[in-house]
């Protein structure tokens, strides 16, 4: 054994002192107990001790207190397998100076044979210098890496990866240039998916979240990887093509998108079913930069929802006079509220059995002071793209329950008002509160409400739609399917559902020739919902032979200017009065 007093040691006949003072960093000479027997100047240096307070002391006395017990035990293995371990070893450890601070060291352990026994001798390099280097070097590289990830995020979308606006003009900007340079045509085309307010109205945005990855994978799977899908916010995407032909390759690319697009989109346990509409500028003869390219698509993408939604149109320079006169009829929408430029018309719905009046539909109209009175058809659209449509439902729904009450408290034949529903006010949160309050405030008995529903409406989410209907038939109202025939028209659907009554859509009743000859199509729609024990409506009676015909197919109910034309409240309240009156 050593020695384990605090004399120095003598190393082959030469002085240990001599030695250990000749090396530049520290040395400490350690026996196989782990006792400290010699050690040099620079280690008095490093660690702030006397010579003689480090003799005889355990090595441990260089270490924190934290690691003195896993040093001891790595102490001892490396006794333990001396003769395996390789020389020059060197662990990254901490020191710890007489003053109780610390620092992090390098050891370099040197195995050392005596007379007396086993050593090892510890070279100890105070790496702080290093450390402070590399931590700098650590944080620059961070910096770079961050400011590389913030530059990456600044141009792609957060939700679908796809490149975002910035990004989008970068390379439209670039395949502008190419295509000059070559001679040859691009194409912009500015997708819009119809409706998506409805998913985030009825579903949640979370779910409209995931759709919205749905259609951004379908979109880039649609195009070639030298063009670029760009999503430009909410539900509008920018797909660039960056080479074209013709405008053939156009149309082509435009219907497999939207066929990708309308096909059903699996969201968790849901299937969702959207359609898109997209405005197509051609570089160059629609415009030379990516601002004009974008806009002029933009522009013919709404041409594309006011012509039907789920189609794609090509821009025209005549679009640009449409479009400033849809943003301003938009802007006209927004004021008629307020300055009570709605009105209700009224048409009567008659028994075809009896020809006595079963109940009235109301049907919206918007007198413009410059214009006139605007049919439905020219507006709606318009104001449900841009949300006015539910304000505008709530007037219509509150109207017709007043006027329905001002009848019968005139005395007049109380008959059930029917009124049309669009989606977006069956999904908007607060529909059902709306129509407790209305039938509150107006005093209606809920019977003489009936309310008109699209088959779309209702299949877009079967469960929701079955719940909310359970809701309305609680307070007492009626609910009926309009356009039928014309959707899914699935009778296991329709089970679900707490209908009273299905209104056949005026283009089968069209169908009926002068003969009173129809289609097959009208007799199984009205054998349809006559085997769910519903009433059945007919729409858009129109001549003796329409109504003959649907006598003979046993259809109850029929509306149409075969009975009267849609009237004002005053001229329908006449229809009321009692006979003589």
């Amino acid at each position: 054994m050593a020695e384990t007093t605090g004399r120095e040691t003598d190393l082959a006949g030469i002085s240990a002192r001599d030695v250990l003072e000749a090396a530049p960093d520290a040395l400490v000479v350690v026996n196989d107990a782990g006792v400290i027997v010699q050690l040099n100047a620079p280690t008095e240096q490093l660690f702030g001790y006397e010579r003689g307070e480090l003799l005889g002391r355990p090595i441990e006395t260089l270490v924190p207190l934290r690691y003195r017990a896993a040093h001891g035990v790595q102490r001892a293995a490396y006794h333990q397998d001396l003769r395996r371990r390789p020389m020059g070893a060197s662990p990254e450890l901490f020191g710890l100076r007489k003053d109780g601070t610390e620092f992090p060291v390098e050891i370099s352990l040197s195995p050392l044979a005596t007379k007396g026994g086993p050593l090892v001798i510890a070279a100890i390099r105070d790496i702080s210098a290093r450390k402070r280097d590399e931590a700098e070097r650590h944080h620059l590289l961070r910096e770079r890496l961050l400011s590389a990830e913030i530059s990456r995020l600044a141009r792609k979308d957060a939700l679908t990866g796809l490149p975002n606006r910035t990004l989008l003009h970068d390379r439209l900007s670039g395949a502008i240039r190419s295509a000059h340079r070559h001679g040859h045509e691009l194409a912009v085309l500015f997708l819009d998916v119809d409706r998506f307010k409805d998913v985030n109205d009825s579903l949640g945005h979370a779910v409209g979240d995931r759709l919205l990855e749905s259609v951004a994978t379908r979109l880039t799977a649609c195009v070639s990887d030298t063009d670029t899908v760009s999503r430009q916010g909410g539900d509008e995407f920018v797909i660039l093509l960056s080479e074209v032909r013709d405008r053939a390759d156009v149309r082509g690319a435009a219907a497999k998108i939207i066929a990708a697009v309308t096909s059903p989109h699996r969201v968790g346990t849901r299937q969702l079913h959207v359609t898109a509409s997209i405005g197509i500028a051609i570089y160059p003869g629609d415009g030379g930069d990516s601002e004009t390219l974008i806009k002029n698509a933009d522009i013919a993408m709404y041409y594309a929802k006011d012509h039907g939604r789920d189609n794609f149109q090509f821009f025209t320079e005549d679009m640009n006079a449409r479009i400033v006169e849809r943003h301003a009829l938009e802007g006209s929408l927004r004021r008629a509220l307020d300055r009570r430029e709605f009105v209700l018309y009224y048409q009567p719905q008659i028994d075809l059995e009896t020809g006595v009046m079963t109940g009235a539909e109301a049907l919206l109209r918007w007198r413009r002071p410059d214009r006139g009175l605007m049919p439905p058809g020219m507006f709606v659209p318009v104001a449900e793209d841009s949300g006015l449509i539910v304000p505008i439902g709530q007037w219509v729904l509150g109207e017709a329950c007043r006027q329905a009450r001002e009848w019968q408290d005139a005395g007049l034949e109380p008959v059930p008002v029917a009124v049309n529903i669009c989606a977006i006010e069956f999904r908007s949160n607060g529909f059902l509160d709306g129509v407790r309050r209305i039938l509150a405030d107006t005093g209606l008995d809920p019977r003489l409400l009936e309310l008109e529903l699209t088959e779309s409406v209702l299949m877009e989410s079967v469960g929701a739609s079955a719940g909310v209907l359970r809701e309305l038939k609680a307070m007492g109202l009626r609910l009926a399917v309009d356009d039928f025939g014309t959707g899914y028209s699935s009778l296991s659907y329709l089970t679900q559902f707490p209908i009273d009554a299905l209104k056949v859509d005026q283009s089968f009743v069209r169908e009926i020739s002068s003969e009173g000859e129809g289609s097959p199509i009208i007799t199984a729609v009205i054998s349809m919902g006559r085997s769910l024990n519903h009433r059945v409506i007919a729409e858009g009676v129109e001549t003796q032979a329409q109504l003959a015909f649907l006598q003979a197919q046993h259809c109850e109910e029929g509306q149409g200017f075969h009975f009267s034309r849609p009237l004002d409240a005053d001229r329908f309240a006449a229809l009321l009065a009692p006979a003589g009156a």
